[in-house]
């Protein structure tokens, strides 16, 4: 029996070095899933007019269109923008990506959105690299969604390229202070932080359950195609279906 083959087209900040690797070894735990990657630019994470203009979807769809030229089943946005930009900014833009394109679009954010809707979670602990206004930025739209972030803990980096170059030892101290605080679920937001690999080790460290923002949007995608079912070993309870 010939292996249905699945095409994930996946939208990449163009100073992101995490997540092409990342996904991609997720992905290669799936028989017949590949992913495929389109750029736009994006070198820097603030709230200035400058930076904010980044995510313009004009941006995005260019992109996207790239994809479709791979005949990709599904596109994912591998990115965390609407954390500030709020999260009706990624649904638009999924819609627009579907008209543009023709083909079923998702997000990071709008997954795990998803996930946490899906299992009762309104209380979470939040570990991202960023400046402190777009972290106060991320708390308030979560709070004005019904969410509570009961801990949170931010780098203060603004460079989008720097995010990669934050080590394990770095990442795991976020993810401790944040368990330590009492967070019954974490959230490591950012998919340019070389930290999905290390989900697996938290979880059995701390006994909670994390989500990594470049497992969530592989993990919809993988719902999208039919593939809800496979679990993917080594890379957390979400991805292994034990959540």
């Amino acid at each position: 029996m010939t292996t249905p083959r699945n095409r994930f087209g996946v939208l990449t900040p163009s100073s992101n070095t995490a997540l092409e690797p990342l996904t991609s070894a997720m992905v290669a735990q799936v028989p017949g899933v590949t992913a495929h990657f389109s750029r736009f630019g994006v070198t820097e994470i603030a709230l200035s007019q400058r930076a904010l203009g980044q995510f313009d979807d004009t941006h995005v769809l260019a992109a996207a269109k790239l994809l479709a030229d791979a005949r990709v089943d599904v596109i994912g946005w591998s990115g965390t923008s609407a954390g500030w930009l709020g999260f009706d900014h990624d649904v638009t833009l999924c819609q627009r990506i579907k008209a543009e394109t023709g083909i079923q679009a998702t997000t990071s954010m709008l997954a795990l959105n998803e996930i946490m809707t899906e299992h009762g979670v309104r209380e979470f602990g939040l570990v991202t690299p960023y400046t402190d206004d777009v972290q106060q930025r991320i708390l308030a739209n979560y709070h004005a969604e019904g969410f509570t972030i009961v801990a949170e803990d931010h780098l203060s980096i603004s460079e989008n390229f720097a995010f990669a170059e934050v080590s394990a030892e770095t990442l795991t101290a976020q993810v401790r202070r944040v368990a330590e605080q009492g967070a019954p679920l974490i959230v490591v937001a950012c998919t340019n932080l070389n930290s999905a690999q290390l989900v697996d080790q938290w979880e059995a460290e701390l006994g909670v359950p994390v989500l990594d923002t470049t497992a969530t949007v592989v993990w919809k995608m993988l719902r999208m195609t039919g593939h809800e079912k496979t679990p993917v070993k080594g890379w957390g309870r979400l991805m292994e279906g034990t959540l």
